[in-house]
């Protein structure tokens, strides 16, 4: 499902224009970006966790010639599915 395909069926349910639910997606992706920009936790409850984690600085390897790089430390979002969301899908 692309973004347009999610306005549109916001829009259905919730019975908003498609540019008030365009709004209001871009509203709670908005939210929940800076809030894991500055380091918090969103859960949104039966649905799942976003969560950001430190990934600590490693040695790789250039796969074609196979010498050791460095990989730098960086962080990484995260996602916990809610058991809601993981008793539907399955």
């Amino acid at each position: 499902m692309k973004k347009t395909e999610l306005i549109d069926q916001v829009a259905s349910k919730a019975n908003l224009s498609k540019t008030d639910a365009a709004s209001a997606i871009d509203a709670v992706v908005s939210s929940i970006s800076s809030a894991l920009v500055s380091g918090d936790s969103v859960t949104l409850v039966g649905f799942g966790t976003f969560s950001v984690s430190a990934r600590a600085a490693r040695t790789g390897r250039n796969p074609r010639t196979g010498e050791p790089i460095q990989i730098a430390a960086s962080k990484l979002v995260r996602f916990k599915a809610g058991k809601s969301l993981k008793d539907s899908v399955n």
